[in-house]
């Protein structure tokens, strides 16, 4: 049989990475490749959950107030496993947790990074089968090396991040990571159970034509961000063509298809949420990364996503992320 040596595993690729820069230790490498065989354990339980006990509610609240799905702890425990059993990673901070976990050992105290991650986003949509997706951020510590990592080494603002990217699990499953040189997504090969290169150097097109927003809120939003609303929904061919409303209510579903085919995804504050639902660290630090390494804008309507500075873990931020062109254009209506 032949192989087809023009397709790339994820190891692969990130080994290739480290012969352009000789001097890089690998660490980065082994943390992405550590999270690669995460997801490929979340992906087996995603896709055979519906054939055992692991759909429906865990029974108790994560620190956002919200129903924690069994799947979410599963996930959460998976990725924290192989973070702890690692060489790369000093510390975790969790969506599903009320606070950070340090990797309390002497290789681990060694380790240049920490590692940030919303282990199952969209569980909600768990019971009703529509795509899901793990999200991760990734800093270098501040803090000094050898020693336990400290809560300083999470609460930087998110144009610190070395590298961040997700996991989409829905008709293939796909991860997609991004640094500073370029956002890479690679699709698992069932047959041979291995992420491989399929969507190199992605770029997010400067236009669209999709906007996603939930408009039940859309009474709770601030004047301008219905303006703009109201005006995507007035689009027609005289203005280069009508735009489409799209929403599926998973946030990585939704950033996914408009980084690919070009959109607009907002998340803002409501009248009764003014600071927003979206996590700042978990979800919005990561997408706003990869995004802009894309050649797409984020921010939280008045500024930047990535040059806030947190002040807590769990905090919360109006979001709006998209093809550059229609965020300029949003930009005018909320500001």
């Amino acid at each position: 049989m032949a192989i087809n040596r023009k397709v790339q595993t994820l190891d692969e690729f990130t080994l290739q990475q480290l012969r352009d820069f000789p001097k890089a230790t690998g660490e980065l490498s082994n943390l992405l490749r550590d999270i690669g065989l995460a997801a490929k354990r979340i992906n087996v339980e995603v896709n055979k959950a519906g054939l055992v006990d692991i759909l429906g509610d865990y029974g108790t609240t994560n620190i956002q107030g919200e129903e924690v799905k069994k799947l979410d702890i599963f996930a959460n425990n998976q990725l924290m496993g192989v973070l702890r059993h690692g060489i790369s990673c000093a510390g975790i901070g969790s969506e599903e947790m009320d606070d950070f976990v340090v990797f309390d050992d002497e290789t681990s105290n060694k380790s240049k990074y920490v590692c940030l991650f919303d282990p199952l986003d969209g569980s909600s949509n768990i019971d009703v089968n529509v795509s899901i997706g793990t999200i991760f951020s990734v800093f270098r510590r501040v803090s000094d090396l050898g020693n336990p990592a400290t809560e300083e080494d999470f609460l930087q603002a998110g144009n610190k991040q070395v590298a961040a990217g997700y996991v989409i699990y829905g008709s293939s499953t796909m991860l997609v990571y991004a640094t500073r040189r370029g956002v890479n997504g690679f699709t698992l090969d069932q047959s041979i159970g291995e992420f491989t290169l399929s969507h190199p150097d992605m770029k997010c097109p400067p236009n669209g034509r999709i906007y996603s927003v939930n408009h039940g809120n859309f009474y709770k939003y601030e004047e301008g961000v219905k303006q703009y609303i109201t005006a995507c929904q007035k689009k027609d061919a005289t203005s280069g063509g009508p735009y489409t409303q799209r929403y599926i209510a998973s946030m990585v579903a939704d950033v996914h298809r408009n980084l690919i085919k070009g959109g607009i995804f907002m998340y803002p504050g409501t009248s009764d949420r003014p600071a927003g639902k979206l996590r700042l660290l978990y979800e919005c630090n990561p997408f706003a990364f990869i995004a802009e390494v894309a050649g797409g804008k984020a921010t939280d309507g008045k500024g930047r996503i990535l040059d806030i500075v947190p002040t807590k873990l769990h905090q919360r931020t109006p979001f709006f992320v998209g093809s550059i062109e229609m965020m300029e254009e949003m930009e005018t209506y909320v500001k």
